[in-house]
């Protein structure tokens, strides 16, 4: 059975068909690129559920890559690094990665981060909530319309803004526990399945980006506010 099809980016063949193999028996299709020009062409089919994208693409930049995957589409990104490195981490998942993978790795959690991922976009996984309307239902707060079940964030001007998964999750947890302020250890708990390992820095990394996409003024947020000392509050009225 088809399990989705994984688009391969890496300027090695011998990493492309390792994964194109493994994968293959795990049931899924997958597609190759070693390029910016032979990934814009793979996404053009529009059958890639999944890219995995190599930081060190040879002489042409991954992150660079990644933001311009990231532009044109919502599919999930994970970034493979052969750079264990906080700094690259946090630069992939603000180009618009979903996850990372340090080389060297092993194929079992290539196959691992992928489900993970998988699950987290679609929700399974997660338990059944006793009552389904309330959390289910559009969330409005300051002109913004959050769908939880269609995962979609609608603007004040009514047009679609792109979120990836890591922000999408990060502002449906806001949300529900608006007014009640959250450290980071508090928001990872809460963000089930986000592996974000012991960095809580990346926290700091995901708030920034979701400003920039809600708050009139990012640089004075009036929505999701800083608690000094004490971690984030989301300030901003609800009405479901």
């Amino acid at each position: 059975m088809d399990a989705g099809t994984i688009l391969i980016v890496d300027d090695d063949p011998q990493i492309r068909t390792m994964l194109r193999r493994y994968l293959a028996g795990e049931g899924y299709g997958t597609r190759e690129a070693d390029s910016e020009a032979g990934t814009h062409a793979a996404l053009l089919g529009g059958d890639v559920t999944l890219v995995l994208l190599d930081l060190m693409l040879g002489g042409e930049d991954g992150l660079a890559l990644a933001r311009a995957i990231r532009a044109r589409s919502d599919v999930p990104i994970i970034m493979l690094t052969g750079k264990d490195d906080v700094i690259d981490r946090v630069a992939g998942l603000e180009a618009g990665a979903d996850d990372y993978i340090a080389k060297p790795f092993h194929l079992r959690e290539v196959l691992a981060r992928i489900r993970a991922l998988k699950r987290r976009m679609t929700g399974r996984g997660t338990p059944e909530p006793a009552e389904p309307d309330p959390p289910e239902a559009v969330i409005r707060f300051d002109g913004h319309a959050l769908d939880p079940l269609g995962r979609t964030l609608r603007g004040r001007d009514g047009a679609d803004i792109p979120l990836t998964t890591a922000e999408f999750e990060l502002l449906a947890v806001f949300l529900r526990h608006a007014g009640r302020v959250l450290d980071r250890d508090q928001l990872l708990n809460l963000l089930k399945g986000r592996d974000f390992e012991a960095f809580d820095r990346l926290v700091d990394t995901q708030v920034m980006r979701l400003r920039r996409k809600i708050e009139q003024d990012p640089g004075q947020p009036q929505l999701i506010k800083t608690v000094r000392g004490a971690g984030y509050v989301f300030a901003g009225k609800l009405e479901r």
